[in-house]
C-alpha cells in the first residue's frame, strides 16, 4: 500500500476501505491478488488491528474480497466490474448533479470544459 493521509472527516476504517477500493479501480489490486495482512497494515500505518479488520470485513461483506482460511483476503474475480458499476452509479447520482450545477452557474461551454483535455492530447 502507499502512504495515506488520514482526515478527520470520516472514520479511519472507511478511509482505509476507500483506499483499497481505489487501488482495485486503478488496477493496483487485481482479481486474485492478496490484500496485505491485517497485522502488516496495522503496523505500517500505526492502526489498531480491529480498525483494519473492520475495513476488510466490509470489503468481504460487499463480496469485493474473499477470505481464504489460513491464507488471508483475496480480491474476487467480480470486484472490478462490481466496483466500476457502483462507483459510476454513485458518481452520477451524488457528484455529477453538483458538478453540473457549478458548470451551469459559471456559464462554461463544452469547448471550455474539454480544452484542457485537448491540450493534453497535443503533448
Amino acid at each position: 500500500m502507499t502512504a495515506i493521509q488520514w482526515s478527520d472527516g470520516a472514520p479511519i476504517y472507511r478511509q482505509l476501505k476507500d483506499r483499497v477500493i481505489a487501488m482495485m479501480l486503478d488496477g493496483v489490486l487485481k482479481p486474485g491478488d492478496a490484500l496485505p495482512s491485517v497485522r502488516q497494515v496495522a503496523a505500517e500505518y500505526q492502526l489498531n488491528p480491529i480498525t483494519v479488520s473492520r475495513a476488510y470485513q466490509e470489503l468481504a461483506d460487499e463480496a469485493l474480497v474473499e477470505k481464504r482460511r489460513g491464507l488471508g483476503m483475496y480480491v474476487t474475480e467480480e470486484a472490478a466490474k462490481k466496483l466500476l458499476s457502483s462507483e459510476r452509479d454513485r458518481f452520477l447520482r451524488e457528484e455529477w448533479p453538483l458538478v453540473l450545477e457549478r458548470i451551469q452557474r459559471l456559464g462554461l461551454s463544452m469547448q471550455e470544459l474539454l480544452a484542457p483535455a485537448r491540450q493534453g492530447d497535443d503533448a
